[in-house]
C-alpha cells in the first residue's frame, strides 16, 4: 500500500478511532491505547506502540500513518513568542504562535489555509483562500507546539489554554474543528477543560449555534464595531448576519449553561476608525445584556494596512469608559509583533488567492468584501 493510500490518524476521535478498529477486527480498547500514544507521548511509530500485539502494529504500518505538518521554519520573539511556519502535503503553509505568560502558556492554532471572509484589518485575508484544514492538520500544530516545547521544573504542560485565533473562521470548518476540540479536550489525548479551549469566530451564526450543541467551549467573538454600517466595512460577513442576529446567538451560548457563563469579545481598535468616546459609550450600551468580558486589540501594522494603532492616550479613555461601565475589560499588549506573531498579523503561505465565491462550510462571501 503506497504512503498516498494511507490513512492518517492523527485527527481521528476516540469514537472515530474505535469504529476503525472494530472494522478491522480488533477491540474498540485499541483507540485509546493510539490516542494515548499519539497524543500524551507523541509517538508516530506503531512499532514503539509495545502494548500492541505485534501483528496489530504491523497491519497499522500498511494501513495507517500517525503524521504532522513539518516544520519549516521556528522563529522566537523578545518577549518569548514563539512562532512556527508549518508546511502541509500540498504545499500550502500556515502559521501557529505560541504566547507565554505567567502561570499559562496560550497556542493560537490555524484553521484554514487563508481565510475567505476579507476582514479589511487583517494580513490573513490579503492572501484570500485555499482550502480547510483538516482534522489532523489542526491538532498537529498543537502536537508540534507540545514536542518543541518541554516543560519547566515543576510544571507538567506548558500548553495551557489553545484558542482558535490563527489564520481562517473556525465555524466555516466545523466538522474538523470539531473533532480537533474534541481531541484537545480528549482525556486520553490533551485533557484540556473547556474553559482553556477557545473558538472565535467574526459571526457565523449557525455556527455559534452548531458549537453550542456540540462542542460547547470558550467563545469569542470578533466584534470591532457598534453598528452594521461600520461593521459591514470591517467585517464583510456583517452583511449576512447582522449585529442583532450575531449577539442574539452569543446570548443563545451563554443561556446554554453549566459550562461559560460570558463570551469573551475582541474589539481590534483602529485610530480614527472605531476608538472614539462616544462608540466606548455605544459599545456599553450594546452589549448591556450580553453577559461578556472585552478584550481590547490596539491594532497590529502590517504592509500595505490602511489603518493605525490609536495613541496610549485613546486607548486608555476606551477602556476607561467601558470599566466605568462595569465591564470586565483586558488591553491585549502586541506580543510577537517582531516576528510579525501578533492579533492579525498570520499570513502564512497561500498556493491560490481567491477573495470570492463559495467558501467553507457552504457559506458565500458577500459581494463587496475588501480586497
Amino acid at each position: 500500500m503506497t504512503d498516498q493510500a494511507r490513512l492518517n490518524l492523527l485527527g481521528m476521535t476516540r469514537p472515530q478511532l474505535a469504529d476503525f478498529f472494530a472494522q478491522r477486527g480488533e477491540k474498540p480498547f485499541r483507540a485509546v491505547q493510539v490516542l494515548k500514544w499519539m497524543h500524551q507521548r507523541g509517538c508516530g511509530d506503531f512499532e514503539q506502540m509495545t502494548d500492541l500485539a505485534k501483528s496489530a502494529r504491523a497491519w497499522l504500518a500498511e494501513a495507517a500513518e500517525i503524521r504532522a505538518p513539518e516544520v519549516v521554519l521556528e522563529q522566537s520573539a523578545a518577549d518569548g513568542t514563539r512562532k512556527w511556519l508549518l508546511r502541509l502535503d500540498d504545499g500550502n503553509c500556515i502559521e501557529t504562535v505560541f504566547i507565554p505568560e505567567e502561570g499559562r502558556g496560550t497556542l493560537c492554532v490555524s484553521s484554514q489555509v487563508g481565510c475567505a471572509l476579507g476582514c479589511s484589518f487583517c494580513s490573513t485575508a490579503r492572501q484570500g483562500f485555499n482550502r480547510n484544514l483538516t482534522a489532523a492538520e489542526i491538532i498537529g500544530q498543537l502536537q508540534v507546539a507540545r514536542q518543541r516545547l518541554q516543560p519547566s521544573e515543576g510544571q507538567s504542560r506548558v500548553v495551557t489554554n489553545v484558542v482558535l485565533m490563527g489564520m481562517g473562521e473556525p465555524l466555516l470548518n466545523f466538522d474538523a474543528v470539531a473533532a480537533a476540540v474534541s481531541l484537545m479536550l480528549e482525556d486520553h489525548a490533551y485533557g484540556l477543560s473547556r474553559r482553556r479551549v477557545t473558538v472565535s469566530t467574526v459571526g457565523v451564526v449557525p455556527g455559534i449555534d452548531r458549537l453550542r450543541e456540540t462542542e460547547p467551549v470558550a467563545l469569542a467573538l470578533s466584534l470591532h464595531a457598534v453598528d452594521d454600517a461600520l461593521r459591514n466595512q470591517l467585517v464583510p460577513l456583517n452583511r449576512k448576519y447582522p449585529l442583532d442576529q450575531v449577539l442574539a446567538a452569543c446570548r443563545r451560548y451563554v443561556g446554554r449553561g453549566g459550562h461559560h457563563d460570558r463570551i469573551t469579545m475582541e474589539y481590534v481598535l483602529l485610530e480614527g476608525v472605531n476608538d472614539s468616546p462616544d462608540q466606548a459609550r455605544a459599545l456599553a450600551r450594546r452589549l448591556r445584556d450580553v453577559p461578556c468580558k472585552i478584550n481590547l486589540i490596539p491594532f497590529n501594522p502590517y504592509p500595505g494596512s490602511p489603518y493605525r494603532r490609536p495613541g496610549e492616550a485613546a486607548i486608555a479613555r476606551f477602556r476607561d469608559i467601558l470599566v466605568q461601565a462595569g465591564y470586565t475589560t483586558i488591553t491585549r499588549r502586541p506580543r510577537g509583533d517582531d516576528i510579525d506573531a501578533a492579533c492579525g498579523q498570520l499570513v502564512g503561505r497561500v498556493a491560490e488567492r481567491a477573495r470570492r465565491g463559495p467558501s467553507a462550510g457552504g457559506e458565500r462571501v458577500p459581494s463587496g468584501t475588501a480586497a
